[in-house]
């Protein structure tokens, strides 16, 4: 079997089968269509899985892999390494286009679930604050700060003030821990205290603070603490 009729097979399987039928790599396969002299697009799909490190194994090396590093796979160019990168994202994208008819602000597990793909994905610390109107509707969602792998959380300060700003009748406050364990740090605790108390005092209180971990979440309200 030449090299072009190996990578015409993932095609033909679809063709035969359907998309469900076909393994990660073929199904990259046909999306990067060509590879390079000795390594054809099935070959060059599974060097980009290769790039995945456990426990983030397979698809996940895409959403991990910078740029620079698909760039480094033979048969995979700019181009080809921009469309892989758009590809995880549309992934997230088609997440939470498919939980938002679902998606209950009241229910910890439903936010959580409704953020997970975004935000277990992030290599360093984003804080989101969600300002609700009087039915418990998104009013505007903030992305308040970026920081590094362990610490980026903002101060109450500046979330009340994002909160007034967006007229906000409660507030819930998102935040995603990088290691992928969402138990929260003296620090989390600390502030969400803090900012319940003065939520609290402004008339605009905080239903909850949740912490994203990787596919696991902590609530505070669920926790009890507030």
């Amino acid at each position: 079997m030449n090299s072009t009729e190996h990578s015409e097979k993932p095609y033909e399987r679809f063709e035969a089968l359907g998309a469900s039928a076909l393994t990660d790599a073929e199904l990259l396969a046909i999306i990067l269509r060509t590879g390079t002299k000795g390594c054809d697009a099935l070959d060059t799909a599974r060097k980009v899985l290769e790039l995945g490190r456990y426990p983030r194994c397979g698809l996940m090396a895409i959403i991990d892999a910078e740029i620079k590093d698909l760039e480094k796979i033979p048969g995979i160019g700019r181009v080809k390494a921009i469309k892989l990168k758009c590809i995880s994202e549309l992934s997230v994208r088609m997440h939470e286009t498919r939980m938002k008819d679902g998606f209950n602000v009241k229910c910890a597990s439903g936010v959580a679930e409704y953020y997970m793909e975004r935000l277990r994905h992030e290599k360093s610390e984003h804080v989101l604050l969600l300002s609700l109107d009087s039915r418990g509707r998104i009013l505007r969602e903030s992305n308040l700060t970026k920081g590094s792998v362990n610490r980026s959380l903002a101060p109450v300060r500046s979330i009340l003030l994002e909160a007034l700003d967006a007229e906000a009748v409660s507030i819930i406050l998102l935040h995603n821990h990088p290691s992928g364990d969402p138990a929260p740090s003296a620090e989390d605790e600390t502030l969400t205290r803090r900012l319940f108390e003065s939520a609290g005092m402004m008339e605009i209180p905080l239903l909850d603070h949740i912490i994203i971990g990787d596919n696991r979440y902590f609530s505070f309200k669920e926790a009890g603490i507030i």
